[in-house]
């Protein structure tokens, strides 16, 4: 469970936010930020930040290290710009250099957490974003920035945040869903429910459908997939029974096979 920040940063909120009323240029917004990074998230000023670290050339306003191992990236700008994606530009590189994996973007107010990875080229995607300022959503920031604690990433919190946000973002999701598997059990239920066996193809069309507009460009298009191996689930993997429920003595014993063929039966007989 991550660390509760909820206190100390509300210590540090009328600091911040008066910062940006105030619009402090880039170098006063650092200070309050090394300060947030110390009384908030749990961070020495001696060991565990250096501020404007280089390698070959690029710079990133702080770093924040665990045990002598950066951890973090933050780019800071001043606390009254609008913070933008481009932003983190020079962090990029200088991750990409080092195979660091996250980058903090904040102005003192917002505060973006980008995850970053390698395999091809730089590629970025935004963890959080949480905005100080909107006093209804303190709770759900202070815990977001609590993934931040020092003590957080070094139990893995912060790793186990993403893996799960990743599993559970419309690309993976759908990924399952459009399963030839998965839209023959929908099919399935809705022939018990309504009588009418649906078409596959057009049962997949019509949940793309109820997608909306940014999860159907996550997902992609629309494809039915078969299960990777020729339809045979690993072993780990419970199989689906394609048996219906059990019935009342006086309901018909017997429903309309599917009508498309099943692919190559996996050890349980399912499709």
């Amino acid at each position: 469970m991550a660390v509760d920040i909820r206190k100390p940063l509300k210590k540090f909120l009328p600091h911040l936010q008066q910062a940006r009323a105030d619009n402090l240029n880039e170098a006063d917004t650092v200070q309050r930020l090394i300060k947030v990074f110390e009384e908030v998230l749990g961070y020495d000023g001696l060991t565990d930040i250096s501020r404007e670290a280089e390698m070959k050339g690029k710079y990133v306003d702080v770093v924040l290290k665990i045990e002598g191992v950066i951890r973090l990236l933050v780019e800071a700008k001043a606390a009254g710009e609008t913070l933008r994606e481009k932003h983190i530009e020079q962090a990029e590189s200088y991750a990409s250099r080092n195979n660091y994996h996250w980058v903090l973007l904040t102005n003192g107010v917002t505060w973006n957490l980008y995850h970053l990875t390698f395999d091809e080229g730089i590629e970025y995607d935004r963890a959080f974003t949480v905005d100080l300022s909107e006093t209804d959503t303190f709770e759900h920031a202070s815990d977001m920035l609590a993934l931040l604690h020092k003590q957080a990433i070094k139990k893995g919190e912060l790793e186990r945040f993403w893996e799960r946000k990743t599993a559970l973002n419309p690309a993976s999701i759908g990924k399952a869903l459009f399963l030839e598997d998965v839209l023959m059990i929908i099919r399935r239920e809705i022939k018990r429910d309504t009588g009418v066996l649906i078409d596959a193809e057009d049962l997949a069309a019509e949940i793309h459908k109820m997608l909306s507009t940014e999860a159907r460009e996550l997902v992609g298009p629309l494809k039915i997939r078969k299960r990777r191996g020729g339809g045979r689930r690993a072993e780990h993997e419970p199989a689906v029974s394609e048996e219906p429920p059990a019935r009342e003595a006086n309901s018909p014993s017997t429903e309309p096979e599917i009508e498309s063929p099943p692919p190559p039966t996996s050890p349980s007989g399912g499709v």
